[in-house]
């Protein structure tokens, strides 16, 4: 069952499932007769194993007017599909699998009134999420605050500075500077009061009251330095006729009428008001928020569980029509448009291109909707191929938990209902379409972000891919440095020797110094005994893959005495190292060789840019810092594999780019980097501690037990 697991990958013990009946439930329930059930929840799920209830979920199936937000609502139209299909002894064996859970967790779909076909296009969040997102905007706090002060304290203030101007004899106070002196020139206030002053003081007043109970975002006015304070507090002191006034309360309202009239211009002054004018045109345009709701009314016209198949019908000009508050012909911001794009449907090449797609992580949020196609395609029953995509699609949202002990996640095929659905598989069914899937998915990953490895839930995509291509392929997983039990499984093993005769003699497999391919054929598959003893909880493990690792782990100061996070990351590095972190699995294992050689020195060009434009942006926070050298380390070795398939010129033309690029500046604090390179380039190796030229290389990894060396260059200049 799929529990609810909170950042960090740590489960709270509650089942995703066990959710309270929606309004639809409810509805349900009301009509029906009474019968068995210790709660709403079980009397739902018993009516669904009812013959009417199972002819309703079937009905819903054929015509695909349901929808699978987790993998367990699809348990019991699995049921009434083993039950239709004459499979009655499977459908009793998973309804006692699901007993125990009848009364807590929601085994049924959500029936909806239209059909929801499944494709080749996805959607990074369905309209309604985004919709809701639209109408949750507000302003920022500093764009009501500038409102406030543009339409309600400015009006008053300048009503201020005119009920002051009226007590001037003269002409008013004006700044004037005089061989770098600033001096105050003009009449004084608080000198006559003309008929009806002491009316509109008080009118003033009570406005100023009631301005205050009104505005609460602009704090502005009151702070006690300010113009409109101190003409504020001289008005409130003066009474009627100016007697509650010192002479330096006098002294303060001149200077500050000077202040006003000097910057803005005099009461009713053409410059005074054609600056009120430009703030009222700033004041009076809609707020980003405001368009956002406007737009999420547009949304409302499409299924809310869906996707969208256009974006100009959505984020078109606002007409005066469907918001007469806003005006006809205000264009909606890029930042909405960029919000609706997230419930675009469309190939994912284009969502990629528009931004919708940004990274691996999110790239692998979109798969599963193409991959639940192939997934399903050897079904030849369209409806059970349908509920099983969907299923697949719904199980691949789930987040995953943190493990110890090499266990690994739940797989689809091992949830009961699930694999109930297995003998409707045939048997030889073409491959040929999810292996053209798989190459597609892989070089997208690799055209897009190719300064990033592969996320984990990309490299799980990756597999369900394979698998349903019947493709063999050793993918290894990033392990989290804190909870590496200090062992790997055979899959790393044979990755790395994978890794070792594709790259054999080549810059990769020189500047990580990889061992020779014959180093994996003289280490003999254990048997017997040595085979019982290389398993761990259960796991075959990969005893010299570990040592290898461990013993390369000490260039990065790992001593192998102490336990530590800093050392664990040094092993792991060294097992992504070895493997490529599934770069060369995947050229060799799908034939990508031509295509990657293709891409290789434009991909290599991109990810060097990022390590450079990242170098130049470190954060000055440590840790922020530590993981932003990770991320270079890892995209430089990205770049390194790409440059291994790019012939000696273009790597020579990189190299001096690179010299070209650390020649000065921040960058030059790369240097050594860049030094190694050239030095592996010319035929030479790095010694054991990874220093090469006599000191002047380096090699580029991203742990490091201690201070990291290119950490300590950089807070030198600081």
């Amino acid at each position: 069952m799929t529990l609810e697991v909170v950042t960090g990958g740590f489960a709270t013990g509650r089942y995703l499932a066990e959710q309270p009946l929606d309004d639809d439930e409810r509805a349900k329930l009301a009509e029906l007769p009474p019968g068995p059930g210790s709660t709403p929840r079980e009397r739902l799920n018993l009516w669904y194993l009812s013959d009417a209830g199972q002819a309703e979920l079937l009905s819903a199936l054929v015509s695909e007017q349901y929808r699978i937000g987790l993998p367990e609502h699809a348990a019991l139209a699995v049921v009434a599909l083993l039950v239709d299909r004459g499979h009655g002894e499977a459908a009793l064996d998973l309804v006692a699998a699901l007993r125990p859970y009848l009364h807590r967790l929601r085994f049924t779909p959500q029936l909806t009134d239209r059909s929801m076909p499944t494709g080749t296009a996805v959607h990074l969040e369905p309209v309604g999420r985004v919709a809701a997102t639209l109408r949750a905007a507000t302003p920022p706090a500093q764009l009501i605050a500038m409102r406030e002060t543009l339409t309600l304290w400015h009006p008053l203030y300048d009503d201020l500075v005119a009920l002051w101007a009226e007590t001037v004899d003269g002409e008013l106070p004006h700044l004037v500077t005089s061989k770098g002196a600033v001096s105050v020139e003009g009449g004084w206030p608080a000198r006559r009061f003309p008929d009806g002053w002491a009316a509109r003081r008080t009118e003033w007043l009570s406005r100023c009251a009631a301005t205050v109970d009104q505005a609460t975002a602009s704090s502005r006015h009151q702070h006690p330095k300010s113009n409109f304070t101190r003409l504020r507090r001289a008005l409130e002191l003066a009474g009627n006729d100016g007697a509650g006034l010192s002479g330096r309360d006098v002294g303060w309202v001149r200077r500050t009428l000077a202040n006003t009239v000097t910057r803005h211009g005099a009461p009713g002054s053409e410059a005074r008001a054609a600056l009120r004018a430009v703030q009222a045109v700033i004041a009076g345009r809609p707020t980003h928020a405001a368009l956002a709701h406007v737009v999420a009314g547009r949304l409302d016209r499409f299924p809310a569980d869906g996707g969208l198949p256009a974006l100009d019908p959505v984020v078109g000009d606002i007409a005066d029509a469907e918001a007469p508050a806003i005006g006809d012909g205000v264009a909606v911001p890029a930042s909405v448009v960029r919000t609706v794009s997230r419930a675009l449907e469309a190939p994912v090449e284009e969502l990629i291109e528009r931004g919708v797609i940004g990274s691996g992580e999110v790239l692998a949020r979109v798969l599963p909707q193409v991959t639940a196609q192939y997934v399903s395609a050897s079904i030849d029953d369209a409806v059970i191929a349908g509920l099983y995509a969907r299923t697949y699609t719904a199980f691949r949202r789930r987040r995953s938990l943190l493990l110890l002990n090499l266990k690994h996640q739940v797989r689809f095929e091992e949830l009961p209902w699930v694999a109930a659905l297995s003998g409707f598989r045939a048997q030889g069914h073409s491959t040929h379409a999810a292996r053209q899937a798989l190459h597609r998915a892989v070089r997208l990953a690799l055209d897009s972000f190719p300064e990033r490895i592969l996320p984990n839930p990309l490299v799980r995509e990756f597999g369900a891919l394979a698998t349903a291509a019947d493709v063999r392929l050793a993918l290894v997983e990033e392990v989290a440095a804190d909870i590496f039990m200090g062992t790997f499984t055979t899959k790393w093993r044979t990755a790395a020797k994978v890794a070792s005769e594709s790259l054999q003699g080549s810059l990769y497999a020189r500047y990580y110094d990889l061992p020779d391919p014959e180093f994996w054929a003289s280490t003999p598959e254990p048997n017997g005994w040595a085979r019982r003893l290389q398993r761990r909880w259960g796991k075959e493990t990969a005893t010299d893959f570990t040592a290898l690792c461990n013993g390369r782990a000490a260039e990065a100061g790992r001593d192998g005495h102490s336990w530590s996070v800093a050392a664990n990351g040094a092993v792991l590095e060294q097992s992504q190292i070895l493997t490529t972190h599934n770069l060369a699995v995947l050229t060799v294992g799908l034939d990508l060789e031509s295509a990657v050689r293709e891409r290789a020195p434009e991909l290599a060009e991109r990810v060097l840019t990022w390590v450079l434009q990242t170098h130049a942006h470190l954060p000055s926070q440590h840790h922020a810092a530590l993981q932003a050298v990770k991320n270079i380390s890892y995209a430089w070795r990205q770049a390194l594999y790409l440059l291994s398939y790019c012939d000696h010129e273009a790597q020579v033309a990189t190299m001096n780019h690179l010299l070209e690029a650390t020649a000065t500046g921040t960058a030059r604090q790369l240097r050594p980097v860049v030094n190694g390179l050239v030095h592996v380039l010319a035929g030479g190796r790095f010694d054991t501690a990874g220093i090469a030229d006599g000191g002047t290389g380096r090699r580029l990894l991203g742990w490091s037990v201690g201070q990291h060396w290119l950490l300590g260059r950089i807070a030198a200049p600081r």
